[in-house]
């Protein structure tokens, strides 16, 4: 499938320098976009490459545009936010070539007859829809997917392959969730009694806004008593866990293998690296970003980027610093004995000089 330049830039913005009749037909990276293929440019170490790339157009900033000078000869897509711009593109171009989506339920399906299916949206193979449930126009829900009573999806959304949707849980509109997700199972909650685990039964459920994405084989467990909460446009990666009565702030992202503990609470605008960890009970303020392999051990009230990790090291280095740390409080007791022998003695110094 294919577009004119200037239908695509009045589609997704930006101000188009060049031939607007210019016909293209996807995007490319930039060192291998043909002159039928659109790149972009949002990092600067990448102008030589942008300037002999053969793409057809090229998306960049204003300030990289003057840098580039007459150097590419391609048309040009002026835009304050090129990656952002690209990744529209990306949607456009997937969205024309993607395939036909049919509705209708797949005589395999196992849909119980209080269920409330829209008339437009898609129920795969072997998929299993229980009492009550509710899926709204334009959803898809691929081959062995379960949604359980009373849940709801909203229009839009799409269930790759094999998601768990447990009873009463709850997608918005346009949310996308991939092979292997878990949303709504039980949350970890045990109590101890003489050495004992008693169960505590989970009865709340997992509420999820709009244009939230849950990765592969991510899970989302549904609250003790009160519900987890994961606000809009949420974006969590592959293998992430998320465990009961949390509440994730919209626009949020996490990357593979994030680890968050009962009860947290994220805020707005925040970003954690991959395998970063977050223990329970802790509240995170709006926009703080979490380095990877770091672990949140208290509470964040102040925006900014926060790190908690030691440094890769040879493991000989390692286990040297590893010998220092734990010998860190004797070590202080030692210098607290010392400045307190320094004290002694410059006290008695000076009664050694007065008058």
């Amino acid at each position: 499938m294919s577009t004119r330049l200037a239908e695509l830039v009045e589609r997704l913005g930006g101000e188009l320098v060049g031939n607007p009749d210019l016909v293209v037909t996807g995007i490319a990276p930039i060192d291998s976009a043909d002159a039928s293929q659109v790149t972009f440019l949002s990092n600067r170490k990448l102008r030589d490459q942008a300037r002999s790339s053969q793409a057809a157009a090229l998306v960049l900033s204003v300030a990289d545009s003057e840098a580039l000078g007459p150097a590419y000869a391609g048309s040009r897509v002026l835009t304050p936010n090129p990656y952002a711009w690209f990744a529209r593109a990306a949607q456009h171009f997937a969205a024309l070539n993607a395939p036909p989506v049919i509705p209708g339920i797949h005589h395999t399906a196992a849909v119980d007859p209080t269920a409330r299916i829209a008339g437009t949206a898609c129920i795969g193979p072997h998929v299993t829809v229980e009492a009550g449930a509710e899926v709204a126009d334009d959803c898809v829900l691929d081959s062995g997917c379960f949604v359980g009573r009373g849940a709801r999806i909203g229009r839009g959304t799409h269930f790759f392959a094999n998601v768990t949707f447990h009873a009463g849980c709850e997608i918005g509109e346009r949310g996308i969730v991939h092979s292997g997700a878990v949303i709504g199972g039980d949350g970890f909650g045990f109590a101890n009694e003489g050495g004992a685990w008693i169960k505590i039964p989970q009865t709340g459920r997992v509420i999820i806004g709009d244009d939230v994405q849950v990765g592969a084989s991510t899970t989302i467990d549904r609250g003790a008593l009160s519900d987890t909460v994961i606000e809009d446009g949420v974006k969590l990666d592959n293998q992430i866990q998320i465990a009961h009565n949390c509440h994730i702030g919209a626009n949020t992202a996490m990357a593979g293998c994030v680890g968050v503990a009962g009860s947290a609470r994220i805020g707005r605008h925040c970003t954690f690296g991959g395998a970063a960890m977050v223990l329970g009970h802790l509240t995170i303020a709006d926009n703080v970003h979490v380095s990877s392999g770091s672990l949140v051990s208290r509470s964040i009230h102040e925006p900014g980027q926060y790190t908690g990790f030691y440094p890769l090291a040879k493991n000989a280095d390692w286990e040297k610093s590893a010998a220092i740390v734990r010998n860190l409080g004797s070590m202080r007791d030692k210098i607290r004995e010392l400045e307190k022998a320094l004290k002694e003695l410059k006290e008695l110094k000076v009664k050694k000089e007065e008058p």
